[in-house]
């Protein structure tokens, strides 16, 4: 079953999501704590979609969360590797990953936190920060992490290795719950004016300006 045009319809959509999203808006239509509106979906990624950007149509308001018009699906087999960077520091409380009710929903789930290095060559040997099962449902399930190891969270590595049997997985609503805090690299550079040598005070500099526009 083809999709290539409910996803020229979703793509048009997803520039939407760009910008800034009250939390009081998402809180209003029920899910408190909502990190709607805190991803970079600009600078998130998903290794194996069948359309390349796809990803970026599944970070949906509460209440377009049933929507199934837009999904990112899986190309030459059932796994999915999906990179998500926030636009600051997270405390994760939970997280929503649903395919719906089908066969082609993602059967398990894992995560890493901060891993910006992970692709399809090393992430199975990868330990992850934690490994979900999750479930078939009409709805989209929520899904509780361990907050203590997800407490200073910057972007989210989610490996989708099967499904329930079905060629190619399907995923159609991610989101996140939590805390968002503004980063801030005053500290770092405070450090770095410490330093007495000079050469190598312009070299962390330069390496530190790099970093920030990554």
């Amino acid at each position: 079953m083809s999709h290539h045009h409910d996803h020229d319809h979703c793509h048009g959509e997803a520039t939407d999501h760009d910008h800034d999203h009250s939390h009081d808006a998402e809180a209003d239509t029920g899910l408190l704590d909502s990190l709607f509106g805190k991803v970079a979906i600009d600078k998130s990624w998903c290794l194996n979609e069948s359309i390349p950007g796809s990803i970026q149509t599944v970070f949906k308001s509460w209440d377009n969360r049933l929507d199934t018009s837009c999904f990112v699906e899986s190309d030459s087999d059932e796994e999915l590797l999906i990179h998500v960077v926030f636009t600051g520091m997270v405390k994760l409380k939970s997280l929503f990953v649903w395919g719906g009710a089908s066969s082609s929903a993602p059967r398990s789930l894992r995560v890493f936190a901060n891993r910006d290095d992970l692709d399809f060559d090393n992430v199975t040997d990868a330990e992850p920060t934690q490994e979900i099962e999750l479930v078939m449902h009409e709805q989209p399930p929520e899904y509780a992490v361990r907050t203590a190891k997800f407490n200073s969270t910057r972007s989210l590595t989610l490996h989708v290795p099967d499904n329930f049997g079905a060629d190619q997985t399907t995923v159609y609503y991610l989101a996140f719950r939590g805390e968002w805090t503004e980063m801030s690299d005053a500290p770092v550079v405070s450090v770095y004016e410490m330093k007495p040598n000079v050469a190598d005070h312009k070299t962390k500099n330069e390496s530190l300006a790099h970093h920030s526009i990554m």
